[in-house]
């Protein structure tokens, strides 16, 4: 009889990438940040129904950088991303720290 065992995502995580603090670990991280900091802005821009172009307009800046945010291309910057979150969208950004 096979036992069943179970492993949390972070194990796997280390197992594919590396402990935390580990140059492909590192790399990983970031890029997940992109990519989630992207899907957020996408689904808040679509709640606000606003087209890339729109929103690009309102702050200052090109669809096509708005397009590589949210496909998780940039490494976007924090006073950037507030702008686009606040200026652009009207809403609120709130981060916060956990341990």
């Amino acid at each position: 009889m096979k036992k069943n065992s179970t492993t949390d995502f972070e194990e796997i995580l280390t197992k594919k990438y590396g402990k935390k603090g580990s140059e492909e670990r590192d790399k990983y991280d970031s890029e997940s940040l992109a990519f989630r900091l992207g899907v957020m802005l996408k689904e808040a821009r679509n709640e606000a129904n606003m087209t890339q172009e729109e929103l690009a307009n309102k702050v200052g800046t090109k669809k096509s950088y708005i397009s590589r945010v949210e496909r998780g291309l940039s490494d976007i910057q924090l006073s950037s991303y507030h702008k686009l979150i606040e200026i652009g969208l009207g809403k609120n950004l709130n981060i916060s720290i956990s341990g």
